[in-house]
């Protein structure tokens, strides 16, 4: 693990915390988008987790969309019960999670956020999130990153 980011090991870290023992695959040309990720790693877009974080006027909440996928800020606001919700600027995005764009791990942020899962994700037997930066990505099922995340399923693409 000496060979890893500090930001994944604090991924790793925290997924120990919530049971889970994560298989890093780092890729040097990087994995900062959806295409990026599931051409390095040799899957289709859709099984990519996007993790999104996004502000509305109850305060940031993240979304783990399919890498297929756009988000419909509608269909956000109509699951949580929020208003008001946008994407959040990069700099939002690492106070909140601790992570860089390209790289925010659905886990190991510095206060709970709530979350969805986007329901198309679930149809992949497996899937693959960033770990903390744009060049580490691991295999999760759909179902352990729901279980361990406590993410909400939900209806959430555009």
């Amino acid at each position: 693990m000496d060979d890893l980011h500090r930001n994944t090991r604090r991924a790793v870290a925290a997924a120990a915390e919530l049971g889970l023992a994560l298989d890093v695959h780092q890729f040097p040309q990087g994995t900062r988008t959806a295409q990026d990720a599931a051409g390095a790693i040799g899957c289709p877009v859709g099984a990519i987790v996007k993790s999104l974080v996004l502000d509305s006027d109850q305060g940031p909440l993240m979304v783990l969309t399919s890498g297929d996928n756009r988000v419909s800020y509608g269909k956000v606001e109509a699951a949580t019960e929020r208003t008001g919700v946008v994407r959040c600027d990069a700099d939002t995005v690492r106070a909140v999670t601790s992570y860089p764009v390209g790289g925010v791990c659905p886990f190991g942020h510095p206060a709970p956020l709530p979350l969805l899962i986007d329901r198309d994700l679930l149809t992949f037997d497996r899937i693959w999130a960033a770990a903390g930066t744009p060049h580490a990505v691991f295999p999760i099922t759909p179902a352990d990153l729901r279980d361990a995340t406590g993410a909400q399923p939900a209806d959430i693409a555009a």
